[in-house]
């Protein structure tokens, strides 16, 4: 098996395949982070030093190295080079006609396109085999996983034979993967979370408590819901792990990238230098630009999306945002 993306989730993910007996291979783009991890087996440009990677991954810096002779490969790279990254695959792929699957690890929505992960992998590796494909996401912080925290996780495939082989190929006694058909709605609710934590995020940086942070959750799931069954998801699938369980450990864990962003330019601090600052991808920076292009496209009421939008492009404020949202009209909880 091969991990394309040696950041913090790709490399714990490795590492727990390779405990799982499974012989990995590590593809990443900076050569002084595979150094580490072949040398020291630690990467602590993602992960904290007391890390300690399994000895028997295998790293390279050449993607199509990585990719020959694989029957499995997984994406955990961020979404915008997803594109040029599965070009770059289906040339290598096709050179030696194979087929492996493709399962991705990545949360997010592409702007412009307003295409899925698992759409845009399906256009640029296997157009005519997206039964080849699966999803994996959930609650879970690649630092939890590290410390073998206990997670459950869903595995979103067209073909059940495939959701049971990733199923069975990463599941441990301290991961559980749990499968389903519902590929758009597993891709909906981990795209459209971070975009909800940035807002939690905010929320906090401007000194608000609990009952706001429960309010925006819960109305938050209403959005993603009302985006996933609009696009075709099963309802059901946001009262599960990739839906309200991914929902709450982003929004209430200092672990998540887009909480910490959003409570840092709730602090005032620019965009540009807060992303800098992190250092690792916020993936609900871009993704509530391509929530916004969904929602004026199917003319969809986003309102939580639509706020922290004008809030991160529109240079609105946080105090003028949450002055709107109070003072919408009011009308029943529940839509049916």
């Amino acid at each position: 098996m091969a991990v394309i993306g040696a950041g913090s989730w790709g490399t714990v993910l490795a590492s727990l395949l390779a405990d799982n007996g499974h012989s990995v291979t590590l593809y990443g783009n900076h050569q002084e982070v595979l150094d580490e991890i072949i040398n020291f087996h630690t990467n602590k440009r993602y992960l904290a030093a007391t890390f300690k990677t399994n000895e028997r991954i295998a790293v390279t810096i050449d993607l199509k190295a990585a990719v020959q002779g694989q029957d499995m490969l997984l994406l955990v790279i961020p979404t915008k080079a997803i594109r040029s990254v599965g070009a770059s695959i289906a040339t290598i792929l096709a050179q030696n006609n194979a087929q492996p699957i493709i399962v991705s690890a990545t949360k997010g929505i592409e702007p412009g396109s307003k295409k899925r992960v698992s759409q845009i992998i399906a256009e640029e590796i296997y157009p005519a085999q997206t039964d080849k494909i699966a999803i994996i996401s959930g609650p879970s912080h690649a630092e939890g996983v590290a410390q073998k925290d206990l997670t459950a996780l869903s595995v979103a495939s067209e073909s059940t034979a495939v959701a049971e082989l990733v199923q069975e190929t990463f599941s441990n006694d301290y991961l559980r993967l749990y499968t389903t058909n519902d590929v758009i709605g597993v891709e909906v609710g981990g795209a459209t979370k971070n975009v909800i934590a940035l807002g939690a995020g905010l929320l906090y940086g401007k000194g608000f408590g609990d009952n706001a942070k429960a309010a925006l959750m819960t109305r938050g799931l209403a959005e993603m819901t009302r985006l996933g069954v609009r696009l075709g998801a099963q309802p059901l699938t946001f009262s599960g792990l990739s839906g309200i369980g991914d929902l709450i450990v982003t929004c209430t864990s200092t672990n998540s990238r887009n909480w910490r962003a959003g409570r840092e330019l709730a602090k005032g601090k620019g965009l540009e230098q807060t992303l800098s600052d992190m250092g690792m991808v916020v993936e609900g920076v871009l993704t509530a630009k391509a929530l916004h292009e969904l929602s004026q496209e199917l003319n969809l009421e986003m309102p939580i999306s639509a706020a922290i939008y004008r809030f991160l492009y529109e240079d609105s404020s946080v105090d003028a945002e949450i002055a709107r949202m109070m003072g919408r009209e009011n009308k029943p909880e529940l839509e049916f």
